[in-house]
């Protein structure tokens, strides 16, 4: 058995082990919340993520994210115990199924990487609290009305994951827009509920989070890679270069050939 720890904050600590299980003992994939309380109003959570490998001669990978105390001491007591699984007093362990979202943020923290240490602890950060928010929604939504009326069918996860697919079409082809209509074709989900759950899961409309990925890229590509405004505006299918300059202008404040000087 291998591991890797990751201290990514004094708040929160991350493993990945590489476990060898016998051929009959080999787990589904799942992901396990296990609560402890320490004392009044003082927790310490624990997240493992069982993900066997497909090929059968490869280790099983369990990534194991820890919150310690002290990271919960920064929220009031009275929004931790007004929810599962904090409102218990005794050891809890509930398990949940892997999504999309969780496959892909876990990705995406075991290869962060930043221009500077501290932002790629940043990075890591956003990543295991945004891992952390997925598990509690996970296993809150099942037993809670949705707070949004039109949004109820997002208590099934089949619906959930066909959200956080929808998020990956778009961040894989962000060059080139996507109508909404050709995206709740690629995930066989009605338009108007395509668009009402992607708000409320992603808090951002389909053109927002296209936008915003698009003018991240841009930013990118001037600031890194010393690209023109033109080649910029071209390859990430703005329809002229005065659009591209609009829609930056309108996200950052200033105009994409400030990032070249």
């Amino acid at each position: 058995m291998t591991r890797e720890r990751l201290a990514v904050n004094e708040f929160v600590h991350v493993e990945w082990q590489q476990v060898n299980f016998s051929d009959n003992k080999i787990p589904e994939e799942h992901a396990r919340l296990l609560l402890f309380p320490i004392d009044d109003n003082k927790f310490c959570l624990q997240i493992a993520y069982i993900q066997p490998a497909e090929d059968e001669e490869l280790n099983t990978k369990v990534c194991w994210l820890q919150f310690l105390p002290r990271f919960f001491e920064l929220y009031p007591a009275d929004k931790l115990m007004g929810d599962q699984p904090f409102r218990f007093d005794q050891t809890t362990e509930q398990q949940f199924s892997i999504c999309v979202q969780t496959r892909d943020l876990l990705i995406q923290l075991q290869k962060t990487s930043a221009i500077s240490p501290f932002i790629q602890s940043l990075q890591q950060t956003e990543l295991t609290i945004h891992l952390l928010r997925r598990a509690l929604e996970c296993i809150m939504l099942p037993f809670t009305v949705c707070p949004v009326p039109a949004c109820r069918f997002l208590v099934y996860e089949s619906e959930r994951e066909k959200i956080a697919e929808a998020r990956r079409i778009l961040e894989d082809n962000f060059e080139q827009p996507i109508t909404i209509k050709e995206l709740s074709r690629k995930v066989a989900m009605n338009e108007c509920y395509l668009k009402k759950g992607f708000k409320t899961i992603v808090g951002k409309t389909i053109h927002e989070f296209q936008q915003d990925l698009r003018i991240t890229k841009a930013k990118e590509m001037l600031r890194e890679q010393r690209q023109t405004v033109s080649d910029v505006a071209g390859k990430l299918g703005y329809s002229s270069i005065s659009h591209f300059s609009t829609a930056f202008k309108k996200a950052t404040g200033m105009k994409p050939c400030e990032l070249l000087r």
